[in-house]
């Protein structure tokens, strides 16, 4: 199976079958950045946001110059360093 054909055959999938689906994928090849990416993508918008960033950072270790990872985990980071000032000034 390539990493095209796992593309395709999850994304009509919810996400923890995807995930599953992309977990069977890794422990074939585990240093699929790609595969990494999109897991942890799935991961994140399921609420698994430890997983997620867990996915980015091996995907970055394996391949540090990995875009498409560098972009996932900056922008879990921002969502998870937002704060409303607002609410914290009643």
């Amino acid at each position: 199976m390539t990493i095209e054909d796992l593309r395709q055959q999850t994304l009509a999938l919810d996400a923890d079958e995807a995930i599953a689906r992309i977990t069977d994928y890794l422990a074939e090849n585990p240093n699929d950045t790609e595969a990494l990416t999109m897991r942890g993508m799935r991961h994140f918008g399921a609420g698994h946001r430890a997983a997620a960033i867990g996915d980015y950072l091996e995907a970055l270790r394996i391949d540090p110059d990995n875009a498409k990872a560098r972009q996932a985990l900056d922008f879990a980071n921002g969502i998870l360093d937002y704060y409303n000032k607002d609410l914290f000034n009643p």
